[in-house]
C-alpha cells in the first residue's frame, strides 16, 4: 500500500476503494469515528466556557493542561547559544560563529585549510553560497549544512562572493551581529588576471582579457560591469557591509602574505578568532612546484596536503601596457582601503 507520496489509485492517501482507513490528524495521530470526536470536542467546549466563565470576578489559576495550546515550534539556534540541533554522534550543529566572506581567487581555500588543521576549528568544506543564492530555503537549512562541533569549538564557512553580495551584510547581521568576518585581499590586479585564468580554464572561447577589461581600448576605459575587474573594487564593497559591522569584527588577510609568511598570517587569524596559537610554522612547506604553502603530513596522515589542480595555474600574458591601466585605475580605490582598514597591502 502506497502512502501519501505514491502513485497509487484511489480514494483517499491510502489509494484503497475498499474499507477506508480513519482519517488522521495534524500531529499523524489516527482520530476515531465521526460521534467520538464530535462527542469529545462538545466536552472540550463546555469545560473551557465553563473555566471561563467562572473566573470573570477574579483571577484564576492556569488553565489544564489539556486546554491549553501546544507550544509553539523551535527556533533556530543562535550561534553557540541554546537551541542548537543536537545529533546522537555528540556534539551541535551551529551557525558559523566566523564566516571567510571573501575574496575570490584571492586564497580564501588556502587560509580555510589551514584553519582545517586546528582542533578547535570545524567548518564546511564546499561552499554554502546562502547569503548569496540560497538565503530562501530558510536558516534550518543552513544549520543543517554545518559540521557538529563540541563545546570551545568554532564553526565557520568561506563563500567568497558574500563580500560582493549587496544583500549579504544585512542577511548576516540578521543572523547574528556577533559573527566574525575575515575577508582574504590580493592586489586586484593579479586578482583579475587570476579570475581570467580560471573562467578561461573552463571556457576557452572566450574574449581576450584585454577585450572584456575595457570598454574602449583606445581611450583606456575600463568596464566595471566585469566581474573580475568590479570584485578588486575593494573599498566599495567594504563601505555596504559597514553599514551593518563596526570595523572590529573585521580581519582583513593578505593573500600575498599567505603564501610569503603563512605561518604569520595564520597566527593573526588565530588571535582574531580568539584561539591558541596551535597552527606554526612547523606546519608548513613550500611546494616548489605549485609555488604557495601546502601543509605537511598530519600525524597518521598518508601524504602533505596540498590545494588542488585548480590553484596555481599559470596565468596567459597580459600585456604590459594593460596592466599599467589597470594598475593606474585601482590605484585610488587601493589608498581609500588602505585608509579603511588601517592596513596598507603595498599593491602600489
Amino acid at each position: 500500500e502506497r502512502g501519501c507520496g505514491g502513485l497509487g489509485g484511489g480514494a483517499g492517501c491510502g489509494g484503497r476503494r475498499g474499507r477506508e482507513r480513519p482519517p488522521m490528524g495534524c500531529s499523524g495521530r489516527l482520530v476515531g469515528p465521526v460521534g467520538g470526536r464530535r462527542a469529545s470536542l462538545l466536552l472540550t467546549m463546555i469545560l473551557f466556557f465553563t473555566y471561563f466563565f467562572s473566573c470573570l470576578p477574579g483571577p484564576c489559576q492556569p488553565l489544564p493542561p489539556a486546554l491549553l495550546p501546544p507550544p509553539p515550534a523551535a527556533l533556530p539556534a543562535v550561534p553557540g547559544g541554546p537551541g542548537a540541533a543536537e545529533g546522537p554522534g555528540g556534539g551541535s550543529r551551529r551557525f558559523p560563529q566566523a564566516i571567510i566572506v571573501g575574496v575570490k581567487k584571492g586564497g580564501t581555500r588556502a587560509l580555510l585549510e589551514f584553519l582545517r588543521a586546528h582542533p578547535g576549528v570545524r567548518a564546511v568544506g564546499a561552499e554554502p553560497h546562502f547569503f548569496d543564492r540560497c538565503y530562501e530555503k530558510g536558516m534550518r537549512w543552513y544549520r543543517s549544512l554545518m559540521p557538529r562541533t563540541l563545546e570551545g569549538q568554532i564553526t565557520m564557512e568561506k563563500t567568497p562572493s558574500y563580500f560582493v553580495t549587496k544583500e549579504a551584510p544585512r542577511r548576516i547581521y540578521n543572523m547574528s551581529r556577533d559573527t566574525k568576518l575575515i575577508v582574504v585581499v590580493r592586489n586586484p590586479v593579479t586578482r583579475a588576471i587570476s579570475d581570467y585564468t580560471q573562467t578561461l580554464s573552463k571556457n576557452p572561447t572566450i574574449p581576450s582579457f584585454q577585450a572584456l577589461a575595457f570598454k574602449n581600448i583606445s581611450t583606456g576605459l575600463i568596464d566595471t560591469s566585469w566581474s573580475a575587474v568590479r570584485i578588486g573594487i575593494y573599498a566599495k564593497h567594504l563601505d555596504n557591509w559597514l553599514q551593518y559591522f563596526p570595523l572590529s569584527k573585521f580581519l582583513f588577510v593578505s593573500g600575498e602574505r599567505l603564501v610569503s609568511d603563512p605561518a604569520g598570517e595564520m597566527g593573526r587569524v588565530q588571535d582574531f578568532l580568539g584561539l591558541k596559537r596551535v597552527v606554526t610554522d612547523k606546519h608548513f612547506y613550500f611546494n616548489e612546484t605549485k609555488g604557495f604553502p601546502c601543509l605537511k603530513k598530519p600525524e597518521g596522515g598518508s601524504k602533505p596536503r596540498c590545494l588542488g589542480k585548480s590553484k596555481g595555474r599559470p596565468h596567459p600574458k597580459i600585456d604590459v601596457q594593460v596592466v599599467q591601466r589597470l594598475r593606474e585605475f585601482y590605484r585610488p580605490f587601493n589608498m581609500k582601503f588602505y585608509q579603511m582598514t588601517g592596513q596598507d597591502f603595498g599593491w602600489d
